[in-house]
Parts: structure tokens; sequence; C-alpha cells
């Protein structure tokens, strides 16, 4: 006999349970959210294993946070602008401390197409690897706000209120950041070369 599917709590509830100390909760909504943040950090960082590595902290950050999270806030929202600042800190150091030049950066798989288990449905569509590869590297020539904007809406599926209070900006400002992304995207794709 299966589970009925609304016996299982809402992320919302899941989150109240941590913050009461119950951690096994940690684990539920690890278990919803890993894939959806691994992929979407995947997208705005472009190297697996780092994106592994920060969805890993993501999860610490939503552990040692617990007590920041409001009752009644979406946790998606709450995680994806946890893994927004995780992944921007990350590029942001990155430039900072660059220890491989681009070259190396390619060759480690920074721009590969993602062929993890957890990233191989959202690839399954695809024609051809290079194609995937040209949008990924379209995609990574973005300015980081419009990238994550983008991101959050077309591969994440999050409307935009909840892509602005993820950002902390309006939703006026996603739209246009969209706006600009798909321009930024038609014109590279179109001319067969990422800037």
């Amino acid at each position: 006999m299966a589970a009925d599917p609304g016996d299982s709590p809402s992320d919302e509830e899941l989150m109240l349970r941590l913050q009461a100390g119950h951690e096994p909760a940690l684990a539920a909504l690890m278990q919803r959210w890993e894939l959806p943040v691994k992929r979407f950090l995947f997208r705005i960082v472009g190297n697996t294993a780092e994106s592994e590595d920060l969805a890993q902290e993501v999860f610490v950050r939503v552990f040692t946070k617990r007590s920041s999270y409001r009752a009644g806030a979406r946790f998606s929202t709450w995680c994806f602008t946890i893994a927004a600042n995780q992944a921007r800190n990350r590029l942001r150091w990155w430039r900072r401390h660059p220890a491989l030049s681009w070259n190396a950066w390619t060759e480690a798989g920074g721009d590969a197409p993602d062929e993890s288990p957890w990233g191989a449905q959202a690839s399954a569509t695809a024609v051809r690897h290079e194609q995937i590869a040209t949008v990924q590297l379209a995609v990574a020539a973005l300015p980081l706000d419009q990238r994550t904007a983008l991101v959050l809406f077309e591969y994440e599926g999050q409307s935009m209120a909840e892509i602005a209070a993820t950002l902390g900006c309006s939703p006026k400002a996603v739209e246009n950041r969209l706006y600009r992304a798909r321009q930024q995207l038609k014109s590279a794709l179109a001319i067969g070369r990422v800037a």
C-alpha cells in the first residue's frame, strides 16, 4: 500500500520542525531539494564538482541559519536565495584568486555538458552535446544578475515574484533582466559564437 502524498509534510512544516530541533527534517528537505539546487548551481557556476560542493554548503547554511527562516515563507525561495548567494560568493572568489587558466578550467570540466546522474534527465532532451555546450557557454557569458534570473525562470520554473524575492529586487527588474538575457543569448547564438 503506497503512502498518501498528502501525508508528507510541506517544506515549510519541515523547516519549522528543523527550527524546533528535529534534525531529521533536514534530511527530508535535502531529499526533496538537493537535485534542483545542484542543477541550479551547475547552471550558474558551470562546473559539476563545484556545484556539488556548493550544494553541500547550501544545506549546511540551511541548518546553521534555520533560526532566520520566517514561518509562512516559501522554503524554495529561501533556499534558492542561499544558493544564489553561495554561487555569487564563489564566482567572486574565483575572480580574485584565479588558480586555473581558462583552458585548464575547460579541461577540468568547467564547460562540459552536465552528465552526472542527477543532471542526466535535464540534458537527455538535447539533440546533441555540442548544442548544449554552446548554450551553456552563452549562458555563462551573461552577467551574473541576468544569468541567475534566467536560470531560476527557465530551468527552475520560478515566477517573477519568487525570483524577485530570491534576488532582492522588484518583479519589473526581473522582467528587465530576463529580457536583456534573452536578447544577449539570441545575439550570441545567432552569430554562432559566444562573446
